[in-house]
């Protein structure tokens, strides 16, 4: 794990940054705002392309910054590794030639380059420059000089934002291949929340310049009343499951969670095995009590945490607990009402095993 202790006001024109937060980067920490939240700032300041007007900066143990010490570490000596929304690569010379670039002023251990060829499967782009590829072949090529460098940090910037839309999931796959092949803690920016529940442990939340939400993703996802992972069809949350079984006959993957048993389609690892499962809002129904005869393979039993209702809206969300993890509803203010669900009271979470989605 690579602590981040960051405590800072950065000021842009009339945009003020202001944070003070300990930030655990174990794999991936997810950066998630609107626009005009300050999350491209935050990782400028991060890289030293930006110097705070006052405040400390530490990374695993190293001042970076500290303006009463007068300490302010050039954006060479951070190595750090960082893709903009734009690849920015060297138009004048090939996909070969930029990560050659990049590897010469690498100032650490050198990285595979084979391997970071062959995890970001650029072996056939090499002769090429970068007005020959596509956006999203453009991000990988950014990706791999930014490996190439050497870098104990990595700050990814909206890298999918260039990409084409048929192609952001298989970047994304790309993105979640090199994380984990790699090891490199990584600090991720995005303001949609499919990436991040896909590849970070850890989500900072930013509004207006301030932090409004931090902590593992699990937690923030449960907050009812935090728009950034409220609005939306991607609200839902992440279960951190483990793999019990394998039913080839069906083509199903038992995990259990807590003292809970799921099943998910497809056959997804090897018993032991932990997965991340994401459950969207919209696809939970609840139940007072257990149905039967029904389709719905994923009958949870639940406690009702919360409730949130607008009455602007003709949805209302309800927070549960089932084995030890948060999972949300989303119902028709109707069926709320029907239902009449309180905090505390003890309910049947149903899922449809087609409906779950592992990362």
């Amino acid at each position: 794990m690579t602590p981040l202790n960051i405590e800072a006001v950065l000021e842009l024109g009339n945009f003020s940054l202001q944070i003070s937060e300990q930030l655990p980067v174990d794999g991936v920490l997810g950066v998630l705002g609107g626009n005009g939240a300050g999350k491209t700032s935050l990782l400028r300041l991060l890289a030293g392309l930006e110097h705070p007007h006052s405040g400390r900066l530490e990374v695993d143990g190293v001042c970076w910054f500290d303006s009463e010490r007068g300490i302010a570490l050039p954006t060479h000596e951070r190595r750090v590794g960082m893709v903009f929304q734009d690849a920015r690569l060297f138009p004048h010379l090939s996909v070969a030639g930029n990560l050659d670039f990049a590897a010469r002023r690498a100032r650490g251990p050198a990285v595979p380059r084979e391997q970071v060829l062959d995890t970001l499967g650029l072996g056939p782009l090499l002769n090429r420059r970068p007005a020959a590829l596509s956006g999203g072949e453009r991000q990988r090529v950014a990706l791999a000089r930014a490996l190439m460098s050497a870098p104990k940090l990595l700050l990814l910037d909206e890298p999918l934002s260039a990409a084409d839309m048929g192609y952001r999931g298989e970047l994304l796959s790309y993105l979640h291949e090199v994380i984990g092949s790699f090891g490199l803690p990584t600090v991720y920016v995005a303001h949609t929340l499919d990436e991040m529940t896909r590849l970070a442990r850890h989500l900072l939340v930013l509004r207006g310049g301030k932090c409004v939400a931090n902590g593992r993703i699990t937690e923030v996802l449960a907050q009812l009343d935090l728009p950034e992972v409220s609005q939306g069809h991607q609200s839902g949350a992440v279960i951190e499951a483990t793999v019990a079984a394998h039913d080839a006959t069906y083509q199903l993957t038992h995990l259990t969670f807590g003292d809970q048993q799921l099943s998910v389609t497809g056959l997804m690892g090897t018993p032991g095995d932990q997965l991340r499962i994401r459950i969207y809002a919209t696809d939970v129904a609840i139940a007072t009590r257990r149905p039967e005869a029904i389709s719905i393979r994923n009958v949870l039993t639940a406690t009702v945490d919360g409730i949130r209702v607008d009455a602007q809206l003709p949805y209302a969300d309800v927070l549960l607990t089932s084995g030890g993890h948060p999972i949300r509803a989303r119902l028709t203010r109707a069926s709320l009402d029907e239902l009449g669900l309180a905090e505390g009271q003890s309910v049947f979470a149903l899922l449809k095993a087609a409906s779950l989605v592992s990362d």
